[in-house]
């Protein structure tokens, strides 16, 4: 079957003024599947340019993996000068996202009613900690407070005892995932009528959304039929089982997995009270406590073959670190190597696949020190085709450093 290398947003384009995580990690995504992603960056560039460890200044893990693929220029949106460039790219562009609070973007110029001025088909999508039609719509907002907000403190304290935010910026991602999905509705909207829309995302309500697909339980009902906490998930003896040489995870779950691990192991304490899935929920933390107990008498290796024999859900633990390494990854090419002028970097690919129009990893991310300060306003290229750009740095050589 032949394919398009080009990917299936190849021809888009995309103004970002996001920062952080959120808005980058859903415009990386777009850049991956050949969008063309000017990313606009203050005079003092993304913060997250310098939140972790890098092979230069400015050049961060985090940063450099969510901006990846992208153009960049820096603008001062207070000055004219860079609002005049900011209204020159997006006269011709597809999408403009942004991760500004409503009284920031108002206040530069760049509101829905005024971009739309400008480009009347233009997807306008805010990326927001709170959606602005609340009480909580001028509150600042990270990751670490969203999921406060949204109740993962909470769902953590039940497994632990102790309220603990989760070990990744789970909020940002999902947030960011989320907006992706509307703008590419919106999207597929203005292909099909000609009309451009503003679309709104925010961190806190797409997390309550999140956490209520299974949290909402009982609640949910009118009047309420039991808490609002999913019971498996929190039950204390909920984690990685102990073999006799390490660990393993294993989800016996439903009947027929369940009847086949009790005919091969035969455990004492496998009654009629348990041979329903609906039996095991009722107690679901005694389950989990028995199967430790008896999983703790074999090694990881000799669960795993039996497990994958069954067919039973089971999976030996994992380090990020150790990601780089998986046999499975590897056979997948799930990661990209890139060369870019501080060496080569192993980025994490693209989790889809094509049959037509794959993604791919687009080139680096914007190299600080190459980034035009000040710049013209041409696009380049025509509005269907995306310009190929230099591997070494990904700045936007069509909007040229001036003197």
């Amino acid at each position: 079957m032949p394919s398009n290398n080009a990917g299936p947003l190849a021809g888009v384009r995309v103004v970002d003024l996001t920062a952080m995580v959120m808005g980058p990690y859903c415009t990386q995504i777009m850049a991956d599947m050949g969008a063309d992603v000017i990313k606009v960056e203050p005079p003092n560039g993304d913060d997250t340019r310098y939140i972790s460890v890098g092979p230069a200044r400015g050049m961060s893990g985090v940063f450099v993996n969510v901006n990846r693929g992208k153009r960049a220029i820096t603008a001062d949106l207070r000055s004219e000068s860079g609002k005049s460039a900011l209204r020159a790219l997006v006269e011709q562009a597809d999408v403009f996202i942004h991760s500004m609070r409503s009284k920031a973007i108002n206040r530069l110029g760049f509101s829905y009613p005024e971009v739309a001025a400008i480009n009347p088909g233009i997807v306008y999508t805010n990326c927001y900690g709170y959606g602005r039609r609340g009480p909580y719509r001028d509150l600042p907002a990270y990751d670490d407070t969203i999921q406060a907000a949204c109740g993962l403190p909470f769902v953590q304290e039940q497994l632990t005892g102790e309220a603990n935010y989760v070990g990744t910026i789970l909020a940002d991602k999902v947030a960011g995932l989320t907006a992706l999905y509307a703008t590419m509705m919106a999207l597929f909207h203005r292909e099909r009528t000609g009309e451009g829309q503003e679309v709104e995302v925010g961190m806190f309500e797409t997390m309550a959304a999140f956490m209520l697909v299974e949290h909402a339980n009982g609640a949910m009902f009118d009047p309420p039929l039991g808490p609002a906490v999913y019971p498996r998930t929190v039950a204390p003896n909920r984690r990685p089982y102990r073999t006799s040489d390490g660990y393993i995870a294993a989800l016996i779950y439903n009947d027929k997995h369940w009847a086949a691990f009790v005919d091969a192991v035969r455990p004492p304490w496998a009654g009629s009270c348990y041979a329903t899935l609906e039996g095991r929920a009722r107690e679901i933390d005694t389950v989990y406590a028995l199967l430790a107990e008896t999983i703790a008498q074999r090694t990881t290796r000799e669960w795993l073959d039996l497990f994958r024999e069954l067919e039973i859900p089971a999976s030996p633990l994992s380090s990020p670190a150790s990601l780089f390494d998986d046999p499975h990854l590897r056979a997948v090419d799930f990661f990209e190597t890139v060369d870019t002028p501080q060496g080569p970097v192993r980025f994490p690919g693209v989790p889809t696949w094509f049959s037509r129009t794959p993604g791919r990893v687009a080139g680096p991310a914007p190299n600080w020190v190459h980034i035009p300060r000040r710049c013209s306003t041409s696009w380049g290229g025509s509005r269907g085709r995306r310009r190929r750009m230099s591997p070494s740095s990904r700045v936007l050589k069509t909007i040229s450093a001036l003197p």
